[in-house]
């Protein structure tokens, strides 16, 4: 090779160093089917029970987060269940995407089925326990509480499922998606449930045929994007020139966002075939300041 042409290609490769360098890489992306079982509390003495972690407790990269103390997926199979548990400075959410159990909340037992969410509380004992056929799976959402923030227990199970809560068009997200707001912060009056301190908004997106939730971000909150049904292309970062950069993903997929990093949703249903469904969450940065709802 000439001396020009090894020039040459030492200038395309450190032009594509520097492109790569400049990229947003301000996202973590999961595959649920990849990830392998590990062990957890909720796992801990127990038959049937299994978790994978995501994001957060277990996953190899868990310091990466700051609000997100955990975001996996729990399975219980028929006749198991879960390690009773409880964390006295972590509130979390759960979001039945399979089957059917019994919430384990205190002293109480609650039925839960498919598409129920839930809050609980701070230092609260719960667990879940699956008398069904089939096994159940639900996501497990964890948040670290405010430290020094007085915390005061719902005076009953906070609970209800998605299929009791309206579609809403959201103007700054474009007409072709619709969502469901579910859960938000005590000060919510929007939300399902006012429920959570550090979570501040759990909520499921339906994409019409083609649907766009167009790209956007949120300088001060942390967030997790499941793709649970359909398949399409996630925008998360943007490369060296500033370009949107589009991931296609099919149902599983998972992204955690971090603050300030763009993030949107392309559906590639066609006429006829089920809505695109995303159940997103989002979390205040510690310290940050809340916004109202």
């Amino acid at each position: 090779m000439s001396t020009s042409a090894v020039n040459r290609t030492a200038i395309l490769l450190m032009a594509a160093g520097a492109c790569l360098a400049g990229a947003d890489s301000g996202f973590m992306r999961r595959e649920i089917s990849q990830v392998q079982r590990r062990p957890d509390d909720l796992t801990a003495n127990t038959t049937g029970a299994s978790y994978k972690p995501l994001f957060g407790a277990g996953d190899s990269d868990a310091e990466q987060l700051k609000a997100v103390v955990r975001y996996g997926e729990l399975t219980v199979a028929p006749g198991g269940a879960s390690a009773v548990v409880s964390y006295p400075a972590e509130e979390q959410m759960y979001f039945v995407t399979e089957g059917s159990a019994t919430l384990l909340y205190a002293d109480e037992k609650a039925p839960l089925k498919k598409f129920d969410f839930l809050y609980l509380p701070a230092g609260v004992k719960h667990g879940i326990a699956n008398t069904s056929q089939a096994p159940v799976k639900i996501m497990v959402m964890g948040y670290q509480t405010p430290a020094g923030r007085s915390v005061e227990l719902p005076s009953k199970i906070m609970l209800a499922n998605a299929d009791d809560v309206p579609l809403q068009v959201l103007g700054q997200h474009g007409p072709t998606t619709q969502f469901k707001l579910l859960m938000g912060l005590t000060s919510s009056r929007r939300d399902k449930l006012a429920a959570a301190y550090t979570m501040n908004s759990l909520f499921l997106m339906d994409f019409a045929p083609g649907g766009t939730n167009i790209p956007h971000n949120h300088a001060a909150e942390e967030e997790i994007y499941l793709l649970v049904r359909g398949s399409g292309e996630m925008v998360a970062g943007r490369d060296a020139a500033g370009k949107d950069v589009r991931h296609p993903v099919t149902e599983g997929a998972v992204f955690f966002i971090r603050p300030g990093t763009q993030v949107g949703y392309y559906s590639n249903a066609k006429e006829g075939e089920a809505h695109d469904l995303i159940l997103a969450v989002r979390s205040n940065l510690p310290g940050a300041r809340v916004r109202p709802q």
